[in-house]
């Protein structure tokens, strides 16, 4: 079954410039079926950024939690590394 052809407007309703008869989208600001020719439509532009009242600091403790993680690699991590480098550098000096 074919889709029905939707015609547009003649007059977008968001800009309320005159819309091309067979045109899939206003050729000013870009309303379109998808759209809705909505009037509100122009006042998202689809990066879904935050408002003004954004609080960076309440978002972090939400998404990551209040404790503070601790900083740096803990010392048996350290401790692991200087002991696999020496049994390296051992095993190429005596195997050689």
């Amino acid at each position: 079954m074919a889709k029905p052809k939707l015609e547009p407007p003649e007059a977008c309703p968001v800009c309320g410039e005159d819309v091309p008869r067979r045109s899939l989208a206003c050729p000013v600001c870009g309303a379109d079926h998808n759209s809705r020719w909505r009037v509100d439509a122009g006042l998202h532009d689809g990066l879904d950024l935050p408002g003004n009242d954004f609080d960076y600091d309440e978002f972090v403790r939400r998404e990551f939690g209040g404790g503070v993680k601790p900083a740096g690699i803990k010392i048996i991590w350290w401790i692991t590394a200087i002991i696999l480098l020496a049994l390296s550098i051992a095993l190429y000096i005596f195997k050689g």
